[in-house]
């Protein structure tokens, strides 16, 4: 059996998560040897404070979940969230600006990029891959390596549909070998995290971390980012 806990970045973005859900998921995430945990941009001090020496990676979200806000407010975002104790970001991209074809989609990204290599941090590009073609989940994810993002990510958790595997493939044929992929949304089970990384991804985002790395998980009936 293929030992996922290090693909795993254990994840918690519901609306409604209180303190002690964050607590809980640094403590999850010790316990198991996950990867990370990515929390929501108010609670990365929280988060921080509760992982401490433990090299457990910190990640939030930027322009989450819809991805049309404005750049500079995305900048201020991720500059608050490295701020505050964040290794990595993700961050939403504009897919309206994409769908109407504006380059200022790409010059984004880059902006994004910068700002986040410029204090030697990590960024992941959300590109929602539900509502893409299969074209359009290739073009994406060479716009974003191309604009300088370390991970490209298939989904928010939010939208209609998450991470598969067809998706997945489209993303890792389309990058270079340097760029990650980050597969996240609905993930519940070890045979569907396995066939992830076998398809390319590099991460898993996912609330179901627990359930996939121990023995004859159960599943719960619960929303999965």
């Amino acid at each position: 059996m293929v030992q996922l806990a290090h693909y795993i970045e254990h994840t918690n973005l519901s609306a409604t998560l209180t303190i002690g859900a964050i607590d809980q998921l640094v403590s999850e995430a010790r316990e198991f040897g996950f990867a990370g945990v990515c929390v929501p941009p108010f609670w990365v001090k929280r988060a921080q404070r509760e992982i401490g020496s433990d090299k457990i990676l910190l990640v939030t979200v930027a322009g989450f979940p819809l991805g049309y806000s404005t750049t500079e407010t995305k900048l201020d975002e991720i500059k608050r969230a490295i701020d505050n104790g964040a290794d990595e970001v993700d961050v939403v991209w504009n897919l309206s600006s994409f769908k109407t074809g504006l380059p200022w989609t790409k010059i984004e990204i880059a902006k994004c990029s910068k700002l986040v290599h410029d204090h030697q941090k990590i960024l992941k590009v959300i590109i929602e891959t539900a509502y893409l073609s299969d074209a359009e989940i290739a073009e994406a994810s060479k716009l974003c390596a191309d604009a300088g993002a370390d991970f490209v990510k298939t989904s928010t958790g939010f939208a209609p549909a998450g991470a598969t595997v067809e998706h997945v493939k489209i993303m890792r044929q389309s990058v270079p070998e340097t760029v990650g992929i980050k597969a996240s949304g609905g993930i519940k089970t070890y045979a569907q995290a396995l066939q992830l990384i076998e398809a390319g991804a590099d991460r898993l985002g996912t609330s179901s971390g627990k359930n996939i790395v121990t023995p004859n998980p159960t599943t719960h009936n619960e929303r999965h980012y």
